[in-house]
């Protein structure tokens, strides 16, 4: 069966199984080598790259649906996802269907709603699914070259926007970095998200004000200067600085 034939046949079940009109595309940041990724499925159809979005399942709240379509299209459970935006351009998906009849399900005007997460791309391993082809981690200075599809590229920009505007409200870091880090490592991925390099001084001090870190009684071994001290992040502190946000950054 090819990949067209797929979308046919999967179109009457959709109609069925998932709400018309309504979609949600996930953007999964990652953290590697000091630069941000981020995750993209490749389509069987046209080969082109996508977030590993889908529609939202009738009989579920839409959070579950959120994490039912990340699970089935890439492989990923217990991720933590916030909604950042909506997306309803006139035209925004239906150009991709453009060999199809009308009647096709996919084909329909979808307006969708973007969610993103942060996840350290090592404690993952991306499962396409039997649309996909592939399943892959990008560098955001990769994107200029691959070919997105839709409205995807505008997505990610704007998830990236979103994540600099909360990093002053909201702590950064928990499914990112390694269990145990510097406070150096923690920088860089500040840095790396804000696009800028920040006063290490002026950042260590507001980092430690925020409560939200355990210092261990550990060094990191093997560089050629002073070893640094190794960080946690307090689970429980952490939780409640999502919910309620910071106070002393």
């Amino acid at each position: 069966m090819n990949s067209k034939e797929q979308f046919i046949n999967k179109s009457i079940e959709a109609k069925e199984v998932y709400l018309p009109h309504l979609s949600a595309d996930p953007v999964i940041f990652g953290f590697d080598q000091n630069e941000l990724k981020v995750l993209l499925i490749k389509m069987n159809y046209r080969k082109k790259w996508f977030l590993p979005g889908g529609f939202i399942d009738k009989n579920l709240d839409l959070d579950d649906a959120i994490k039912k379509i990340l699970e089935e299209r890439a492989g990923l459970t217990d991720i933590f996802v916030e909604e950042f935006g909506v997306f309803g351009k006139i035209n925004r998906s239906e150009s991709y269907f453009e060999d199809f009849d009308e009647t096709l399900f996919q084909k329909q005007r979808f307006i969708t709603i973007g969610y993103y997460a942060l996840y350290n791309p090592e404690k993952i391993h991306p499962i396409p699914d039997e649309f996909t082809e592939t399943c892959e981690w990008f560098y955001l200075s990769q994107l200029n070259e691959i070919d997105l599809g839709m409205d995807h590229r505008e997505i990610i920009e704007k998830a990236l926007l979103t994540l600099r505007e909360k990093i002053s409200i909201k702590p950064i870091g928990y499914n990112l970095l390694p269990e145990k880090f510097t406070l150096t490592e923690l920088q860089k991925l500040y840095e790396a998200i804000l696009g800028k390099e920040l006063n290490r001084g002026n950042f260590y001090r507001k980092i430690k004000n925020l409560g939200i870190l355990n210092k261990l009684d550990e060094q990191r071994r093997g560089g050629a200067h002073k070893a640094p001290d190794l960080y946690s992040f307090d689970e429980e502190k952490y939780t409640a600085a999502l919910k309620n946000g910071l106070n002393s950054w």
